[in-house]
């Protein structure tokens, strides 16, 4: 058996799970498990530190959601105009909509670990305690990070 069939039988579950957390769909996940796995794979020679390997793996895994995600955003932005009711105000929905990108690129702009944890909380649905796991860190440390995510995330929107 190779290393990485090693690394695939011993971290398979714990990826599926952290996918399942953030698509709430078992097809999408089971999927999205197969493409973080081959893009780990192909990439498999730039991992430098094998001690932190779950948090190289849930950062593919979370790039591949984003990138699936980002895909289905595509798809749907024009279906936006089409599911407008009357009554709604097409401005308002812009704006909703400008307001949701401006909120996106300002977390992009939020060094780490400021952003992963962030973004494992709030898109992943992970608790704090599950995230201070993937960090090997304590929950007072994911706390605290959380927190200070939240007070850089709205200073850099003012």
């Amino acid at each position: 058996m190779t290393e990485f069939e090693k690394l695939f039988n011993e971290y398979r579950e714990f990826i599926f799970k952290y996918l399942l957390k953030m698509t709430h769909d078992l097809s999408l996940s089971e999927e999205l498990t197969q493409e973080t796995f081959f893009r780990a794979y192909m990439n498999y020679a730039s991992l430098r530190d094998k001690e932190k390997v779950s948090v190289w793996l849930c950062q593919i895994a979370k790039n591949t959601y984003f990138a699936w995600y980002n895909e289905q955003k595509k798809k749907a932005s024009l279906d936006v105009l089409e599911t407008v009711s009357i009554s709604e105000n097409i401005e308002d929905v812009f704006v909703q909509k400008e307001l949701s990108q401006k909120a996106l690129r300002c977390l992009h702009e939020l060094e780490e670990p400021y952003k992963e944890v962030f973004m494992l909380s709030v898109f992943g649905g992970f608790s704090l305690k599950e995230i201070s796991s993937i960090f090997g860190k304590s929950e007072s440390w994911a706390r605290v990070t959380f927190y200070r995510a939240k007070q850089k995330l709205l200073e850099v929107m003012r």
